[in-house]
């Protein structure tokens, strides 16, 4: 089968397996893991921030996040389709007591204007505005992305109004390649930054969160509580680090691969609408009497797999295993349907 059902699919590569059987490895909860020391002393030198700590998960990253900048009865701004809404099951009201405050943003991006707009007054009866979370690239909004000049005027407006600002940057890395901006660049304009190294970038388990000696400090504590203190997990830190090293640019190749999908379907008949196509995310909706089940049934008949986003909607993402014969086979299906 041909697995476009997301980017976290790849298995490691077997250059990643050796260097995951070669890592030196310690107890990380007693910070003595050296593998895992090496993996957050290079993403925070990355990013230009003081220190990192490295979770399981891009949701317990964004979740320990949210806990840091944040007490119960404050809330969350972001937009709609934000993973951190969509995808981690209320975890910023279980986790942190917070309410969230949701802007219909375009194709998953806010501007400062809807911010300013959302930051609520201060009164008794209301949650205080405390946290902007900001997704690049953003999955539900097709794998839109924020260039820097999108994301300073938030970034001003949060230091005017005493909010802070992070940013869930699940699949960051393919927006940079496209935009050619640098991780420092992007480090500078957020309190935190999460990293997710189990997408695109094909290592098997990791997320690490970026930020300053103090939020990291609690955000060690807030990891433990909800388990996420491992012990010799230097040999994922090691496919992480491995993939930091040889994975990055060849992500432009998986978003080249997603546009020319995206361009196909534009002219296929039983397609309504393609979202714009800015990474390696196509998200496209089939025209009636044609479902997302029964489009996706065909689809597997063909041997290929993909997500179904809504009633009408479906979901293909790139990613390091699709390969350039796979994709050529998925034109040539998709033509014939």
């Amino acid at each position: 089968m041909i697995n476009l059902i997301s980017d976290t699919v790849t298995k490691p590569t077997d250059a990643m397996r050796k260097a995951m059987m070669g890592a030196l490895v310690g107890d990380d909860v007693f910070g003595q893991d050296p593998t895992i020391n090496a993996l957050e002393a290079k993403m925070a030198e990355m990013f230009g921030k003081e220190t990192a700590v490295f979770c399981p998960s891009g949701t317990m990253t964004n979740q320990i996040a949210i806990k840091v900048h944040t007490q119960p009865l404050d809330e969350v701004i972001c937009d709609h389709y934000s993973h951190v809404y969509q995808y981690e099951t209320g975890g910023y009201a279980y986790n942190s007591g917070v309410g969230i405050n949701l802007i219909e943003g375009t194709h998953g991006k806010i501007t400062a204007s809807q911010v300013e707009a959302a930051i609520k007054p201060v009164y008794d009866w209301l949650p205080i505005s405390k946290l902007v979370v900001l997704e690049n690239t953003c999955n539900k909004g097709g794998g839109s992305f924020y260039t820097l000049d999108e994301i300073y005027p938030i970034h001003k407006l949060c230091k005017e109004r005493g909010l802070k600002l992070h940013l869930d940057g699940a699949r960051l890395f393919n927006a940079l390649v496209e935009t050619g901006e640098s991780t420092q660049e992007v480090g500078a304009l957020f309190d935190s930054i999460s990293i997710c190294l189990s997408k695109g970038l094909g290592a098997p388990v990791g997320s690490v969160l970026i930020g300053d000696a103090e939020d990291i400090r609690q955000a060690r504590r807030i990891r433990k509580v909800m388990g996420g203190g491992m012990r010799q997990a230097g040999i994922l830190a090691a496919a992480c680090i491995y993939a930091l090293d040889h994975h990055v640019e060849r992500l432009k190749e998986d978003n080249d691969k997603a546009k020319e999908l995206g361009a196909l379907l534009e002219t296929m008949p039983y397609v309504e609408s393609v979202r714009p196509v800015k990474s390696n995310i196509v998200i496209f909706d089939v025209k009636a009497p044609e479902t997302a089940a029964t489009f996706l049934e065909k689809l597997e008949k063909q041997g290929i797999q993909a997500s179904p986003f809504g009633p009408q909607t479906v979901r293909f993402v790139t990613h390091l295993d699709y390969t350039d014969e796979m994709h050529e086979k998925v034109l040539d299906k998709l033509r014939d349907i």
